[in-house]
């Protein structure tokens, strides 16, 4: 998943980067409002966290831009803690959380989890398909009810897709869900990572689709359709 970081405290920016990539999240960090706007409308993001207080444009007006382009990636906006008029502005304004400055990490990642969840339609903690459970709060993957270790960029790749099976994702989108702007991106490691997928889950998990790209079946092995479920 590709979060953009729009955070003007290089401190706060620094520990909150150092975080997210410990969590194997790709991550842009920008420092001022125009770089945001910019970084919004070149690159296609899973989520945004948002401080309000930033240089040249406002987070305010980044957000008020960003949802009048209909762009529905979710936006988690961090404020002052005496700040309630600008969270009830945030809100108001197409912010769908908010958390409050200083914050826990622990919180910080716990709320980015659960607008990813939702923003994929989803309610609970787990995916599973066949006898495939993922958990993405703790990064465990499990076969048959045995443990199975993914690497991070195989994680990486295998979590967008099994969040919504039956959708198809490209090459491409799936590049920008492994990699940050300071990252190489070598011409074939999509399909290095979702062979090591397969080599580990399963050959029929992660499914090519000639010319658009690849997807997890709507349907697990079994027949019965691809969900999530509580731990």
């Amino acid at each position: 998943m590709r979060i953009l970081l729009a955070e003007d405290d290089t401190m706060i920016g620094e520990v909150v980067l150092d975080a997210l990539r410990a969590e194997h999240y790709a991550v842009d960090w920008v420092k001022d409002g125009q770089m945001a706007d910019t970084a919004l409308t070149t690159a296609d993001y899973d989520l945004l966290l948002l401080d309000l207080g930033l240089p040249r444009k406002d987070g305010l007006e980044v957000l008020r831009s960003l949802r009048a382009r209909r762009q529905r990636l979710p936006v988690l906006i961090a404020t002052a803690r005496d700040a309630v008029g600008q969270r009830v502005a945030g809100l108001d304004a197409g912010a769908d959380d908010y958390i409050v400055k200083p914050y826990d990490l622990d919180e910080l990642l716990a709320r980015i989890r659960a607008l990813l969840r939702r923003a994929d339609g989803r309610a609970e903690p787990a995916y599973e398909w066949g006898d495939v459970c993922i958990v993405p709060a703790t990064r465990e993957v499990t076969k048959g009810g045995a443990p199975v270790q993914l690497s991070a960029r195989e994680w990486a790749v295998l979590e967008p897709l099994l969040a919504r099976p039956g959708r198809v994702l490209s090459r491409q989108q799936l590049e920008e869900k492994l990699y940050s702007w300071r990252d190489d991106v070598s011409s074939n490691a999509v399909e290095v990572y979702i062979h090591g997928v397969r080599k580990k889950l399963g050959t029929d998990l992660i499914q090519n689709v000639r010319g658009l790209g690849y997807l997890v079946p709507a349907q697990g092995p079994d027949g019965a359709g691809a969900m999530g479920m509580a731990p």
